[in-house]
């Protein structure tokens, strides 16, 4: 206990390049997080605005593009600036980092399934589906996916508070809960064994999840109607799942297991890849994938207005011309 201090500022690692270097990287991921500033905006923008939209799916993605916002909020403006300064980190903004970045995907998987349970009763239950996802329901399912990943890594990051801790060196771009542990002279009880919970209590919604959508594809095998509504509505379900899942593991596989003979850029890709392609993905994927949100997005093209106005001139057209003849 002799290496205890008082840990004020954290040094972040994994940003030791060029100015010029610094330049491109900053242009590069500032344009990546303004496509997905707008991409969920629209979306969330879309599904507001259209009642035509205030359905249990919509809603459930509308707070999936809010949830990318959240998180994606909590890495690339600290990132942003520490490639253009300092790559320090205060012992607060390291909490708060930590907490933002690990609720919001929890949040993910609380979120996606939901939107597994909705696609189970729409396709499996189609008779009762409207007596089940009623608004009030609906609106239970979104506050509790959101009010226990949120208060679950509140109290697993009110257990690191005060903790001893002997460095002050935080080997990855951005702050998480893992990290602070592993500096850590000894380690609580009470954080270890709220680890353990968030991680068998998410863990479930991930075999849930993967149990849903084989029944789904094992029963809609025997049907081409069902066939058609899986393909239609749960294909991008399924791959905002796998797209996640993917990510996700393999940052946390690697952070507890993985080799640190790794270069520093490949160390930097793995550590980040979760933030970077979900939140973006997610928007284009439903947006081009489910009917309704890509019809409306093309009525905003101009060429997409014109062939609408032609077709509607010559439908009040016709007539006339049958009159006349």
């Amino acid at each position: 206990m002799d290496n205890v201090s008082v840990v004020t500022l954290f040094t972040l690692s994994g940003l030791n390049y060029t100015m010029d270097q610094k330049i491109v990287l900053f242009s590069f991921f500032l344009l990546w997080y303004i496509a997905i500033l707008f991409f969920n905006i629209s979306i969330i923008v879309i599904i507001i605005m259209d009642k035509r939209l205030h359905e249990p799916m919509y809603i459930f993605l509308c707070n999936l593009c809010i949830n990318g916002l959240y998180g994606t909020a909590g890495f690339f403006p600290k990132f942003l600036w520490d490639l253009l300064t300092s790559h320090v980190i205060s012992y607060a903004q390291c909490m708060v980092q930590g907490f933002v970045v690990h609720s919001a995907s929890i949040t993910d998987l609380s979120i996606l399934a939901l939107m597994a349970y909705d696609r189970y009763v729409a396709i499996c239950r189609p008779l009762v589906y409207y007596s089940v996802m009623t608004k009030q329901r609906v609106s239970i399912f979104v506050f509790f996916s959101w009010f226990i990943p949120l208060n679950a890594m509140f109290a697993n990051s009110v257990s690191l508070v005060g903790m001893p801790l002997c460095g002050s060196h935080i080997n990855r771009l951005y702050c998480v809960n893992w990290m602070i542990v592993q500096l850590a002279c000894s380690t609580r009880k009470v954080t270890a064994i709220l680890g353990y919970i968030n991680m068998i209590f998410y863990f479930s919604h991930g075999v849930f999840i993967g149990w849903s959508y084989m029944y789904l594809i094992k029963m809609c095998l025997a049907s081409k109607d069902k066939m058609g509504k899986f393909m239609a509505t749960c294909v991008p379900h399924l791959l905002s799942m796998i797209i996640f899942s993917f990510a996700l593991s393999l940052d946390a596989l690697y952070m507890r297991f993985g080799s640190k003979t790794l270069s520093q850029n490949l160390m930097n890709f793995i550590s980040i890849e979760f933030l970077l392609f979900p939140s973006f993905m997610n928007p284009l994927i439903y947006g081009f994938k489910l009917t309704k949100i890509r019809n409306i997005i093309l009525s905003f093209l101009p060429a997409r207005r014109r062939n609408v106005e032609c077709k509607t001139f010559k439908l009040v057209e016709a007539p006339r011309d049958l009159i006349l003849k």
